[in-house]
């Protein structure tokens, strides 16, 4: 995403991007330490319990950026 800048009542706000978004990165950092626990586990365990740990920690960084580019920046703020 580009940086850009709006006028919202006379005050300069610059949209910083999502890969800026400390809460973004730290999903993103999660989900790459379960990816990493979960490779380990023995079949049972990562067929069961692991696919959905994965799934589930991916979801956050995924929800994060659906929900940040689905409205415009004016509502973001």
């Amino acid at each position: 995403m580009v940086n850009k800048k709006i006028n919202l009542e006379n005050k300069m706000i610059e949209d910083i991007g999502l890969s800026k978004l400390n809460i973004y990165n730290d999903s993103m950092k999660l989900s790459n330490e379960i990816w990493d626990i979960v490779n380990v586990l023995d079949y049972f365990v990562k067929d069961t319990i692991g696919k959905q740990l994965v799934r589930s920690a991916d979801s956050i960084s995924a929800n994060i950026s659906e929900g940040y580019g689905r409205y415009s920046f004016k509502e973001n703020i």
